[in-house]
């Protein structure tokens, strides 16, 4: 099954998760770890993709980096309308 992208990006979510996940001081290696005790398989090569917005990343993906960073829906989701831009 072929995702669809938002003028050209696989998710727009990937900024904010690099961002937060630096300022928590967690390396791509280490979420992909904190991630895999909670069931959720993306190793640092898809975080690094994820955070480059060339990765689609799912729901429960999403709540689950939420919950390791310790953010809100909101706080992923910050200042994401630029991608809707032309």
């Amino acid at each position: 099954m072929k995702t669809k992208k938002l003028n050209g990006y696989s998710n727009i979510v990937g900024a904010n998760i690099q961002k937060y996940r630096e300022q928590k001081g967690i390396s791509q290696v280490e979420l992909s770890n904190k991630l895999a005790l909670l069931g959720v398989t993306l190793y640092h090569s898809d975080i690094s993709r994820i955070e480059a917005n060339t990765l689609f990343i799912r729901d429960f993906e999403q709540k689950a980096i939420c919950d390791i960073l310790g953010i809100t829906y909101n706080q992923l989701f910050e200042n994401t309308s630029k991608y809707f831009e032309s």
